[in-house]
């Protein structure tokens, strides 16, 4: 089957205009590798923005002959693309917010490349390092907001949820919205997209001009989730680390709506970062919701931690089902416990210092078979260490799932092995059955096969 293609030359929206001679060499070598294949998987997904496609291999041979390249000129660059999907253009004009999405992939992949990694002033190896980097790179990308009040909410949910999921999903940004709230999320479709649509219609009843709409992603994950249209502030960091590192940093709050491994994790990660003792008393409002119909979801989602990490880790969130207008109402009063406690402390309003993340819990996770198999889902470790392992499980089962390393890696050797305490392992395999019933693992209509086996 054929796709409708068309050829263009685009100038940048905003500051990125010009590249030095060796930024423009790594995105022009197509052939000896550089950040261009990697670019090029990027765009792609940024153009193909509404698509229902979830699988970054099935999106790049859908557009086999889909070229990008970087074009200087005196004046600056602009990027010459060929073969690109149709529909991000509106008679021959690339949609602007598409092509803002554009030049904030090559603006985030090449300081990221140049300024970060690169940079013998960022330590990636010790913890202050790691979130100085993470800093450095939302402060380039233009996200930190200094002169607000704390505001920010992150909605982490899935892209493959329901319709009736994401309608209420729509209504918690809403409300949120109503009380002067930007959103924050995963930047992708279905729970990513809902709370920012609402959320921009309150903010237009409220005459609030200027709202946020953050989108937070990695270059693994963008494929599957590329920045819905909403987003207005978008951001790629170099890994899923980091990635989760932006969100607790700059999150004033977190509403954790219907989803399904990725949400998982994401949840795993904040709480084995608040069960951590040097986070007691920090204020940081988490609230789980959704529609009467997903009740039992989170029934499952509670009775899971509750099992694994125990009743310490239950006490740090709520859960609020069928309720959008009080989930605003207590979120609202948390951010404001939160904007009390870092003016009492002296901390920043736009970025988080004093929240503590160990080291594990930045160390970038690379699944393959036997990193999956050294996973320790045993008793015999601090609750917040546990946590760090089963949010790696997650993160495993995620890039089996949707990223294009992961799937290769499974089709290469069979699924991977979870292993471990039965007391972790059955709660967890009764959720994962779960989330496979429910359809939360892939896009509603594709047909599923499970990318992880339990070892009894």
């Amino acid at each position: 089957m054929s796709y409708q293609v068309v050829d263009a030359v685009i100038s940048p929206e905003g500051s990125l205009a010009v590249l030095s001679r060796s930024e423009a060499a790594k995105l022009l070598d197509a052939s000896h590798g550089g950040l261009y294949h990697l670019f090029r998987q990027c765009a792609l997904a940024v153009l193909n923005c509404g698509s229902p496609i979830d699988d970054g291999r099935e999106l790049l041979q859908r557009y086999p002959d889909f070229e990008i390249r970087v074009v200087p000129e005196e004046r600056g660059i602009k990027l010459a693309l060929r073969s690109a999907p149709a529909e991000a253009f509106v008679d021959g004009k690339m949609i602007r917010g598409i092509s803002e999405h554009l030049f904030s992939v090559l603006r985030d992949l090449l300081f990221v490349g140049n300024d970060v990694l690169n940079n013998p002033n960022f330590d990636l190896d010790s913890a202050d390092g790691t979130t100085d980097a993470v800093f450095h790179i939302l402060r380039n990308a233009g996200v930190l907001r200094q002169n607000l009040e704390p505001r920010l909410v992150v909605c982490w949910g899935g892209h493959s949820i329901s319709r009736h999921e994401y309608d209420y999903s729509k209504v918690v940004g809403y409300q949120l919205g109503l009380r002067g709230i930007d959103i924050g999320t995963g930047c992708g479709p279905g729970a990513m997209k809902g709370p920012m649509k609402g959320a921009a219609v309150a903010h237009a009843k409220q005459r609030i001009v200027g709202g946020q709409y953050l989108g937070i992603t990695e270059p693994g994950i963008i494929a599957a989730e590329a920045p819905n249209p909403i987003v207005n502030s978008l951001v790629i960091l170099p890994d899923i680390e980091k990635r989760l590192e932006a969100f607790v940093r700059t999150a004033h709050g977190i509403v954790v709506l219907p989803g399904g491994a990725g949400t998982a994790e994401e949840i795993l990660y904040l709480l084995g970062i608040l069960l951590h003792p040097d986070n007691a008393g920090l204020p940081f409002p988490l609230i789980f919701t959704g529609p009467a119909s997903a009740a039992e979801y989170f029934r499952q989602i509670d009775a899971f931690i509750g099992a694994t990490l125990g009743e310490p880790a239950r006490q740090l969130y709520q859960i609020i089902v069928d309720d959008p207008a009080r989930v605003a109402r207590e979120m609202h009063a948390g951010i404001q416990r939160v904007r009390d406690f870092r003016a009492e402390h002296d901390d920043a309003f736009y970025f988080n210092w004093l929240l503590k993340i160990a080291p594990a819990f930045q160390r970038p996770f690379v699944p393959t078979h036997d990193a999956m198999r050294a996973l320790d889902l045993h008793r015999d470790q601090a609750p917040h260490e546990l946590a760090g392992h089963l949010r790696r499980a997650f993160s495993g089962i995620v890039a089996g799932n949707v990223k294009a390393d992961g799937i290769r890696e499974v089709e290469a050797k069979g699924p991977f092995e979870l292993d471990g305490d039965a007391d972790i392992l059955d709660p967890l395999d009764a959720l994962l059955t779960a989330f496979v019933a429910q359809q939360r693992m892939k896009l509603p209509g594709t047909q599923y096969v499970p990318c992880y086996r339990i070892v009894r």
